[in-house]
């Protein structure tokens, strides 16, 4: 590779690291772009709540409970998302489990609250089986009708209306496509019977069916006020629940403990830094230097793509990002010692060079694969501490061959083009 290649390489990755220390030191300013790209931190360093919900899928088929859980973490995000918390976490958990994390909530109480006002919208229809007390007064509401599978989850939006010859405030709801054909069949099986929507287990209008509707909209009519319409329609728009939740856990976790960890994890990070950096300068000289600086754009790069692709740092990613510093060295001491065999067997230093790159390849790529399947498995089945070890650890090991592959040959190849020296003397 001609001089004038190395040179324009070098300074391509010299603006990489330049630009990567920039975002990292949130000192775009210096570069004209008035931007902030914060570090997305996890609960564990935070602090915030844990919370776990159970979802009620008694009235939902077997078949259809995943994609009831899905619609109810999806609801759960927008409702979260709409009071401010940073980097939400809601994910399905087991077959009816909906675990929610807040980061950096200071009132976990009325979080749970908002999440708890979420209505769950359904209507039901008269049961055929059932049969009315004579005593009118114990009449069973919840006996007396049944479930028809539509529920909020086929809400396309809702908004307030006032009736035309009370002028009292109703809600007015309209469904999706999927909604509009349920809504059609129920309302033509039950002409001049009575359809119940029940909002939060609760009947609020039982109207009585004159014909079929295929418009695909509903009419709630009940006793509330202007202001309780209000908020109802704002909930039904912001996510009715496809199943009704429970609060089954709750754990708050205080951000003077998280930042007293992420401390000790950043001094951690850097006496391992150190240590290894000593090592391969001591052990490997020259090229251990020039292996340490490649290792320092690693650092700076993967912190760049931390904040760009936005990953939540936790704890354990945290610590999966110190493992993958470990990984990066791996990579030059396998590139150094076939080096060595190479000078041993009296190569010329840029024969040597390209030599070793393409003989430890082989040994990188076996080992990073294996990692990075690792990491897949970690990340698709694991837990969301889990995933951010997986998640950092995978953008570590990319990177890393990446510095070790690249960076270092690239300052290697230059420095020797440069200085038309011998290599064995230093290594």
């Amino acid at each position: 590779m001609s001089r004038t290649r190395l040179i324009i390489k070098f300074i391509a990755i010299l603006i990489l690291a330049a630009v990567a220390g920039f975002i990292v030191a949130d000192k775009l300013d210096l570069l004209k772009i008035h931007k902030q790209i914060p570090f997305r931190l996890g609960l564990d360093i935070l602090g915030g709540a844990h919370l776990v919900y159970e979802g009620d899928l008694s009235t939902i088929a077997q078949g259809d409970r995943e994609d009831a859980m899905n619609a109810v973490r999806n609801v759960i995000e927008r409702r979260v998302n709409a009071f401010g918390v940073a980097e939400p976490l809601v994910q399905v958990a087991g077959d009816n489990r909906l675990i929610v994390e807040l980061a950096g909530i200071s009132d976990v109480e009325s979080a749970i609250r908002e999440i708890g006002l979420t209505p769950f919208l359904e209507f039901r229809e008269q049961n055929p089986e059932y049969v009315p007390p004579t005593d009118n007064q114990n009449v069973d509401v919840n006996s007396a009708f049944i479930p028809t599978g539509l529920s909020g989850k086929h809400l396309k939006k809702s908004e307030i209306v006032f009736g035309q010859q009370t002028n009292d405030p109703q809600i007015s709801l309209e469904f999706n496509d999927e909604g509009a054909r349920m809504f059609a069949d129920i309302t033509k099986r039950n002409v001049g019977r009575t359809v119940a929507i029940f909002l939060d287990g609760s009947p609020i209008s039982a109207p009585v069916v004159n014909q079929e509707i295929t418009s695909g909209k509903a009419v709630i009519t009940g006793t509330f006020n202007i202001t309780e319409a209000k908020e109802l329609a704002q909930r039904l728009n912001s996510g009715a629940l496809p199943v009704p939740i429970k609060l089954i856990a709750q754990q708050s976790v205080g951000p003077t403990l998280g930042q007293e960890s992420l401390k000790r994890s950043i001094i951690a990070g850097l006496i391992g830094f150190l240590i290894v950096a000593l090592f391969m300068i001591v052990y490997y000289r020259l090229p251990g230097f020039f292996a340490v600086l490649a290792l320092g754009i690693y650092v700076v790069i993967s912190l760049m793509l931390f904040k760009l692709i936005g990953v939540t740092l936790t704890l354990a990613g945290i610590t999966g990002f110190i493992l993958s510093v470990g990984m990066a060295v791996d990579a030059n001491i396998l590139v150094f010692e076939r080096l060595k065999e190479e000078l041993r067997a009296d190569r010329p230093i840029h024969q040597a060079l390209d030599e070793a790159f393409r003989r430890a390849w082989n040994a990188i790529r076996d080992s990073n694969v294996s990692t990075l399947i690792t990491v897949f498995i970690l990340g698709y089945f694991g837990s969301s501490l889990i995933r951010g070890f997986a998640v950092t650890l995978g953008i570590g090991i990319f990177v890393s061959m990446f510095t070790a592959l690249t960076v270092t040959r690239v300052v290697l190849r230059l420095y020797y083009n440069l200085r038309n020296s011998p290599i064995r003397e230093q290594i």
